[in-house]
């Protein structure tokens, strides 16, 4: 059969499966029967195809309904965290990287231009901020913005800023997504430009030591906050074999998940700074093993994870259509 006569004759079918997925669990599995029947028809005779694409996304969705709605998983907290978010991770990882590039390299930017022009820092950090900083180095605290007001007022007060940017980046992204990574890309810079001012007078590694306690978590998060916005309106600007709204809800979905999978990222990167950070005298093997935790959580949860999880879910499709 030409792909053509295939698409045609299938359709109509594809799409209200696509718009409008059975509830019911015996609808849901013929539904997935037949995707599966399609997709190993689609990849013997059109393997390189956009509708084989298409129809391994939607043969995963829908043994995602039918894999999340095991029994044994009646937690739906713990089915989001485990199943969904990483899920939705996993779909959009090359995001995720193309975001992490630009951020380190345009942090890598402002520490370089700072060293360069004394003034690019205050330009980008503001002067009040800069001579307050400058003013702590001189004696010997150089950390000390960290160690002011109450720690719970300084976490709630971190934590609902971070959680309010990450959602203002997610909602950004449909205006269309470049804005997201301009505001992503000017907070590289400012990151670049602070650390050079404690560089700058022999505390580069304690900056390290200091500012990741924290850092690491925060920074990791709003990285993937813009990845969600990005994701958002990527969805519309290219929507590929989907109609155009249709690419919309699923890239809101998906962005969604991943913003609400970083809000406890946040909270703990807040918590740290609130209450941790301000004690940032303590032995460096301390800050080393926060940063490593931080870091191997964020690895693991959102890279390795979600790479493993999709492919048992593959495995266990392959398997299941092999039967």
């Amino acid at each position: 059969m030409r792909e053509a006569l295939f698409i045609k004759k299938n359709k109509e079918r594809w799409e209200k499966i696509s718009r409008q997925p059975a509830d019911n669990p015996d609808e849901m599995a013929f539904e997935f029967t037949q995707l599966v029947d399609d997709l190993g028809y689609a990849k013997t005779f059109y393997p390189h195809s956009k509708v084989t694409r298409f129809l391994n996304t939607e043969a995963s969705r829908r043994y995602l309904s039918i894999y999340r709605n095991r029994k044994e998983e009646k937690n739906r907290l713990v089915r989001f965290f485990k199943y969904d978010v990483p899920l939705a991770v996993a779909k959009h990882h090359l995001v995720l990287l193309v975001c992490f590039i630009l951020f380190a390299l345009f942090a890598c930017v402002g520490f370089f231009s700072s060293m360069k022009d004394e003034q690019f820092v205050r330009d980008m950090l503001g002067d009040a901020y800069v001579n307050i900083t400058r003013h702590n180095i001189e004696k010997g605290n150089p950390f000390g913005i960290y160690q002011g007001g109450n720690s719970f007022f300084m976490w709630m007060g971190i934590m609902i800023n971070n959680i309010s940017v990450s959602f203002s980046y997610f909602l950004k992204g449909i205006i269309p997504f470049f804005w997201v990574l301009y505001e992503m890309i000017t907070e590289a810079i400012r990151l670049g430009a602070f650390e050079y001012m404690f560089y700058a007078k022999g505390y580069g590694e304690l900056f390290v030591l200091t500012v990741f306690i924290h850092g690491t978590l925060e920074l990791s998060a709003l990285i993937i906050s813009a990845a969600a916005g990005v994701i958002l309106g990527r969805s519309w600007l290219f929507p590929g074999t989907m109609k155009r709204l249709d690419a919309l809800k699923q890239g809101a979905k998906d962005g969604a998940k991943i913003i609400v999978g970083v809000m406890p990222v946040f909270m703990v990167a807040a918590f740290f700074e609130g209450f941790v950070t301000r004690h940032y005298r303590m032995p460096a093997w301390i800050s080393i093993l926060i940063l490593s935790s931080s870091l191997t959580f964020i690895v693991g949860y959102f890279v390795v994870y979600p790479i493993k999880l999709k492919g048992r879910m593959k495995k266990e499709i392959a398997a299941l259509y092999g039967k």
